[in-house]
């Protein structure tokens, strides 16, 4: 069978897709500012030329690479909605998705390392506290839906609780991956199912629980 040629736009995003797959792989080894254009080009099979039609930059590629993880992360947290019969499966799917956070997030590292260099760089920081707003504003949109939906009057503003959340998995997902003997899953699990059960819930849980 003749295989199919690609037009050029098909082939312009297969070259992207690839330049981006191979700079997470980068990043997660070497880290941002240890992965140069020519490894990232090379690691994908391209040309430096290549990566610069592509992308003005590496911290313009660095931040495609985050907005993709996030899109992944937003149609996750849209699928908790959708056919949703009941609270209680709404809410055995939240505490699905966050339990499973730590063990599945594979781009953790990356989201560390862009927090570290916004930091130190003022022009990276401008784009990604944008970014990170977004973020921000659809967790917490999020968050009133759900209240909404099940019938629960939230504690605090959803705004706050999306801060709130966004620092509690990032703190024990970081916890977890330097140390899990001391934070294995099940501690993480029983943190975040406390977090939901008590400020998004609505719930009184005991200690023994």
């Amino acid at each position: 069978m003749k295989r199919q040629r690609l037009t050029r736009e098909q082939s312009k995003d297969q070259t992207r897709e690839r330049l981006l797959d191979a700079a997470q792989a980068l990043f997660m080894k070497k880290g941002f500012v240890a992965a140069s254009v020519e490894d990232i080009a090379g690691a994908a099979g391209y040309t430096r030329g290549a990566f610069y039609s592509n992308f003005r930059s590496k911290s313009e590629l660095f931040l495609e690479l985050l907005r993709r993880d996030h899109e992944v992360m937003q149609a996750e947290l849209r699928a908790i909605f959708d056919n949703a019969t009941s609270r209680d499966e709404m809410e055995e799917r939240v505490l699905r998705y966050y339990s499973n956070m730590h063990r599945e997030n594979k781009c953790f590292l990356l989201w560390v390392e862009a927090k570290l260099l916004a930091v130190r760089d003022g022009r990276f920081r401008l784009r990604f506290n944008a970014f990170m707003r977004e973020k921000l504003e659809q967790l917490a949109a999020y968050i009133h839906e759900f209240s909404e939906r099940v019938g629960t009057p939230l504690l605090l503003p959803a705004q706050t609780l999306a801060m709130g959340l966004m620092g509690l998995c990032d703190g024990v997902q970081f916890f977890y991956a330097i140390d899990p003997q001391n934070a294995p899953s099940e501690m993480v699990e029983t943190v975040l199912a406390g977090f939901f059960a008590r400020v998004v819930f609505g719930r009184n849980v005991s200690a023994q629980e």
